[in-house]
């Protein structure tokens, strides 16, 4: 297998964080998004929508969605199990799985390439995609979507080591990389979430999140 990714955007950071629970070693391709690499031919030969992440098998097949990729190498490494054990858990972990994708992932990504005081992605407002100027009231609805993940986040967390219970899930690997990111848009956690502090300490710490 080889991944291709990019050390600083926080969808290949997702699976790099799935793969390193699982404790797999894959050959990586890094990208330079920052840079436009992704939108060069060589990579789009990869990949033609330009994104990041991908993984490709030794036969060739490509997979360039994270939870495809995670889905995947679960059923492939099944252990330690991060999407879940039993039906009722695969479909709490889906559930708040996309939570943590639309109301933190993309409500970060449209504050963050909506700002048109961000000159390298002013035109870049849309991932795999140049030429498209930012807009200031998707940036504004970013920001205020975020405030629901944080709010939504705190209440998720009130009764639980971990947003699905007891046991570190994808769902926590996306709301990590979902903070990590709203950062870039100068969002923290309010300081009175106090639930999601001591939860983000503890996911923080862990060595998958260096990976």
């Amino acid at each position: 297998m080889k991944f291709y990714d990019c050390s600083i955007a926080p969808n290949p950071r997702r699976a790099r964080i799935f793969i390193a629970e699982k404790g797999l070693e894959i050959p990586k391709v890094e990208i330079d998004i920052v840079g436009g690499e992704n939108l060069k031919d060589k990579f789009l030969s990869v990949n033609p929508r330009g994104l990041l992440p991908v993984l490709e098998l030794d036969d060739g097949t490509r997979f360039d969605e994270t939870m495809a990729i995670c889905k995947y190498l679960e059923d492939i490494y099944p252990e330690p199990p991060l999407l879940g054990t039993t039906p009722v858990e695969r479909a709490q972990i889906e559930c708040l799985q996309r939570k943590m994708e639309f109301d933190g992932m993309i409500a970060s990504s449209e504050a963050f390439r909506n700002n048109t005081k961000n000159e390298s992605f002013s035109y870049r407002s849309l991932p795999g995609v140049d030429g498209i100027p930012a807009i200031d009231g998707l940036m504004e609805r970013g920001y205020k979507t975020l405030d629901l993940f944080f709010h939504w986040l705190e209440h998720y967390l009130k009764d639980s080591k971990f947003i699905t219970g007891e046991r570190f899930t994808m769902v926590d690997i996306t709301a990590l990389c979902a903070i990590d990111f709203a950062k870039w848009a100068e969002v923290e956690i309010p300081k009175e979430n106090t639930n999601t502090l001591r939860w983000y300490d503890e996911v923080s710490a862990r060595p998958s999140a260096q990976a």
